[in-house]
Formats: C-alpha cells, sequence, structure tokens
C-alpha cells in the first residue's frame, strides 16, 4: 500500500496537506491539556480559552498562554515537517498545507503559504477593532501589553471557543481541498469540524496517516497505520 501511495503522490498535480495534533506529537508539543498542571490545575482549558475569560481576566489568561508559547518554544519541527517543506522546495506550488495546529512547527520548517486554520500562538493581534492610534510596534508593557493611548488590548492570535476560523484562510483550504487531486490527512481525530469537512469535500484521493484509528478512516482511499514523523520522509521523498 505504500508503494501505492508513494505513486500517488508522484503522479498527483495538487496535494493537500491536512495537519492535526498528531502531525506534531514527535515534536513534543505539549497537548492543550498538557498545560493544566500546577496554578492551572483548577481550571479546564475551555473556561480560559475564550473572549469572555480574557476580558474578565486578561492577566490570568494572558500568563496561560505565556506558559504555553515557552513550552513549544522549547521543541523543533520533527522529520515529518522537514519533509514536507523539503517537498515544497523541490516541487513549488504541488503542496498546500493546511494545518488545525498553533505550534508553527510547519512554518518553522520552512513550509511557504502555511494555512493555520486556528491561528498561531507565537503571534498576537488587537483584541478589539484597531483604532488609528493602536500601533503594535509602540505598545505599553503588561500582562497583556495595550495600546498606550487607548489601552485596546494584545490578544494571542489564536482562535477561541465560540469563534469563527479566520475567514480568508477557511476560503483558501476549502478552494484547495476542493481542487487537490491528493489529501494527506495527517495526525487528525477527524473530529474538530469545519476543518475535518475538508478531507469529505474534495474530489481527489484521500490517505489518512495515524498511528490510530480516526473519524476520518472511512474517508480514506487508502489508510496508512503510521506517525507523521516516520510516514512522511518515505511518503514525500520524491
Amino acid at each position: 500500500m505504500n508503494g501505492e501511495v508513494r505513486q500517488w503522490v508522484r503522479t498527483a498535480r495538487h496535494i493537500v496537506l491536512l495537519s492535526g495534533a498528531g502531525m506534531s506529537a514527535e515534536s513534543g508539543v505539549p497537548t492543550f491539556r498538557d498545560t493544566q498542571t500546577g496554578l492551572w490545575a483548577n481550571f479546564r482549558p475551555e473556561q480560559l480559552a475564550t473572549e469572555a475569560a480574557y476580558r474578565s481576566d486578561p492577566a490570568m489568561v494572558w500568563d496561560w498562554y505565556q506558559v504555553r508559547r515557552d513550552s513549544i518554544a522549547k521543541v523543533q519541527p520533527n522529520p515529518g515537517h522537514r519533509a514536507v517543506a523539503a517537498f515544497q522546495r523541490r516541487h513549488p506550488g504541488r503542496l498546500t498545507v493546511v494545518t488545525q495546529n498553533v505550534d508553527g512547527l510547519h512554518q518553522r520548517a520552512g513550509s511557504p503559504g502555511v494555512l493555520a486554520l486556528h491561528g498561531n500562538i507565537a503571534e498576537d493581534r488587537w483584541l478589539d477593532a484597531p483604532r488609528a492610534c493602536c500601533d503594535a510596534s509602540r505598545l505599553r508593557d503588561g500582562r497583556p501589553p495595550a495600546c498606550s493611548a487607548c489601552g485596546n488590548l494584545r490578544r494571542p492570535a489564536v482562535v477561541w471557543f465560540g469563534e469563527m476560523l479566520p475567514a480568508a484562510e477557511l476560503e483558501a483550504a476549502e478552494a484547495a481541498a476542493q481542487t487537490c487531486d491528493l489529501m494527506l490527512v495527517v495526525g487528525t481525530s477527524g473530529v474538530v469540524y469545519p476543518a475535518a469537512g475538508l478531507a469529505r469535500a474534495t474530489a481527489g484521493r484521500v490517505v489518512v496517516i495515524n498511528p490510530e484509528p480516526s473519524a476520518l478512516d472511512d474517508a480514506g482511499d487508502a489508510v496508512l497505520r503510521g506517525t507523521a514523523a516516520t510516514m512522511l520522509p518515505e511518503l514525500l521523498a520524491g
């Protein structure tokens, strides 16, 4: 089966790689709940990753995200991330990365144009619509930083519970899914929508790569039991 999938990769004109948390597991990226220790043991992530929580206690939520940022900053892209980026360098324009991960490891590995559906934890944006005075290069220090003129807060540039996915990224991902002739679904449980729906919306072949069963196995033309770091260097070697 691996040989057949490698042939699909070689002949595909446009490939979409849809990655989930399993893509980064071998890098040692802490999961959403791994930071719920120590001070944070009494909180559920769903209590903290919301706009309401941030407006209620911005310092507490900012500090929680800083713990996650510090943890992610210590890890590196794994061979799976690097294999994807290397394939893109060898074959410009042939592979589009769509990720549910906020860790930025695809980008750090060198993948261009990553469609990060849930944002990037290393980046910030304004909590409220920025005014003319809001300049990210001139901030009032704090936890969190804020506009020195109007007090508009900075916030992690991730999608919180109850928020819509970024429209431009989702539209681009849907267009890529609908036009690709091969989709590699890597390390995702397949239960989070609308991202999981991309695998069911494509007219191309679907290959599911996951060491464990997922909710998208039934959509796969091939299901490969393995991890991103072991399978992708082999499949994308050409």
